[in-house]
C-alpha cells in the first residue's frame, strides 16, 4: 500500500512539473494533456487519475507556485529592516523565476487570457510589496516625501516588467539587472537613515 501511494505521488508530482513547463512554452490554451502526460512520461489515464481537467492541473500549478513564493518571501522577511526584505524578495523571486518552472509556469498562467481565473501571483506579488513598503515607512525606513502609494506602482512595473520580459530574455531576470535596478531606486526610495 505504501509503495502504491508512493508511487501515485511521484507521478502526480512529475505531472505538475511537466505541466508547468507545458504552460510556460505553450501557454494555457495550446497547452493539450496528451503533451502533459507524454512530457511527464505517463499515461493520458494516469493524467485522468490525478487530475479531471487541464483548468485543475493549471490550479495546482498556481497554487503551488503562489505557495513557492510565499515561502521566498517569508525568508526574504528574515533581513534586518524592510527595504532590505523588499531587495531581498526582488533578487528572490527573480532567481525562483529563472530556475523554477512552476513558478514561471504560475506567473504566465495569471497574465494568459485564455485562463481567465486562478490565483494571480502578480497581484499577490503586489500586496506584499504594498506590505513591506508600508513596514518601510512605519520603521522610518523611506524617504522625505516618499509614500507606500507612490513607491509602490513603481517597483511592482518595473518587477513584473522584468518578469515579462523574462520570458523570452533571461537577462532580464540576471542579479545584474536587479542589481542595477536598485542602485537606480533605492537612493530615491530610502531616507537618510536606511
Amino acid at each position: 500500500m505504501m509503495v502504491k501511494q508512493e508511487r501515485a505521488a511521484r507521478t502526480r508530482q512529475a505531472l505538475i512539473r511537466a505541466a508547468a513547463e507545458v504552460f510556460a512554452e505553450e501557454g494555457f490554451a495550446l497547452a493539450s494533456l496528451s503533451m502533459i502526460s507524454r512530457r511527464a512520461g505517463v499515461s493520458n489515464g494516469a493524467l485522468h487519475f490525478h487530475f479531471e481537467s487541464k483548468k485543475a492541473l493549471a490550479d495546482v500549478v498556481q497554487m503551488e507556485a503562489a505557495a513557492a513564493v510565499t515561502r521566498m518571501t517569508d525568508r526574504a522577511e528574515t533581513a534586518d529592516g524592510a527595504l532590505q526584505v523588499l531587495v531581498d524578495a526582488t533578487h528572490g523571486l527573480m532567481s525562483r523565476l529563472a530556475d523554477d518552472n512552476i513558478v514561471r509556469a504560475g506567473f504566465e498562467l495569471c497574465g494568459d487570457p485564455a485562463r481567465g481565473d486562478g490565483v494571480d501571483l502578480r497581484r499577490q506579488w503586489q500586496h506584499w510589496i504594498e506590505n513591506i513598503l508600508g513596514r518601510a515607512e512605519q520603521e522610518g525606513l523611506l524617504a522625505d516625501g516618499v509614500s507606500p502609494d507612490s513607491a509602490a506602482p513603481a517597483i511592482v512595473a518595473a518587477t513584473v516588467g522584468f518578469e515579462v520580459l523574462g520570458f523570452r530574455d533571461p537577462e532580464w531576470l540576471s542579479e545584474q539587472k536587479i542589481i542595477r535596478f536598485w542602485e537606480l531606486l533605492l537612493p530615491r526610495l530610502a531616507g537618510g537613515e536606511a
